[in-house]
């Protein structure tokens, strides 16, 4: 068995993306992406892999037969806030609404119990209180650190953490009870392996960043979203970086990732040890 990774999958539309949402034209079609949810989960079982989606619970209140078929699958279901907000944009009371309400509406839809969050966009606010707030909701565990370096309009700056932690040796004050699970930056360089960067970069750029973390005995942690499988359709005002290499291109990527010699586990598995996530 080679060593440890976690692909993850943030599940969400192309209409939960701020640069759709800001954009002048419209979808006839809000759920876009989802049509390769059942194609992703067809990958992950032929190469004996495990996954964590993190899942909008909008999109379970919606669609909970698609939940379900993940969480039958064996993959772990954790949440990506109900309404796909930046937490840093919303008061504290909704926050906390975000966070209690999306893990309810997960462990109905999906039968499970959900210990995992994962901001969009990797938005949380500074300081200790989005691990209170997540410890108050019953979460076990974080994976919304990208300890890359500051990419202006993007994130980064804050952290360095590249391994999993417990959040109080991350922040001040946070609870010991919750752990976090930093997302993959490249070595030295120190900027993301996936999203955006990988279809920038290239699969060649992730599968070496993936190497060069294992060999420092760090998991790596990529995520990818299902609308990243599609033929987007054309939005008025969506930039054109947001369509760059989806459709045939991340099919073929999530091909060459699923056969690198690397044991695919879910995020909770890659914590085991860190806390009782």
């Amino acid at each position: 068995m080679g060593h440890p990774a976690v692909l993850s999958v943030d599940l969400e539309c192309f209409s939960h993306l701020p640069a759709y949402r800001g954009a002048r034209g419209r979808l006839d079609d809000p759920d876009v992406g989802l049509s390769t949810v059942d194609g992703l989960l067809d990958r992950f079982g032929a190469h004996g892999a495990s996954s964590t989606f993190f899942v909008v619970s909008g999109i379970a209140e919606r669609h909970p037969e698609l939940v379900a078929r993940i969480a039958e699958a064996g993959h772990e279901v954790a949440s990506h806030t109900r309404r796909h907000v930046h937490l840093s944009s919303v008061s504290s009371a909704e926050r906390r609404e975000e966070l209690a309400r999306s893990r309810e509406t997960l462990e109905r839809t999906a039968g499970v119990d959900v210990a995992g969050f994962r901001a969009p966009s990797f938005d949380v606010p500074s300081g200790p209180e989005h691990f209170a707030a997540l410890d108050a909701a019953g979460y076990g565990y974080d994976s919304s650190v990208v300890p890359c370096r500051s990419i202006p309009g993007w994130y980064g700056g804050e952290y360095t953490q590249r391994r999993p932690c417990r959040a109080d040796r991350l922040v001040d004050g946070a609870p010991a009870s919750v752990a976090e699970l930093p997302v993959a930056v490249m070595p030295g360089l120190r900027l993301p392996l996936s999203g955006t960067w990988l279809r920038f970069f290239g699969v060649r750029y992730a599968i070496a960043g993936m190497r060069l973390l294992a060999r420092r005995g760090i998991v790596p942690v990529l995520y990818v979203h299902p609308w990243e499988f599609v033929d987007l359709p054309a939005v008025d005002g969506v930039p054109r970086r947001v369509y760059w290499r989806t459709g045939a291109w991340m099919r073929r990527t999530l091909e060459r990732l699923l056969e690198q010699p690397f044991a695919f586990v879910t995020a909770r598995s890659a914590l085991r040890g860190v806390t009782d996530a």
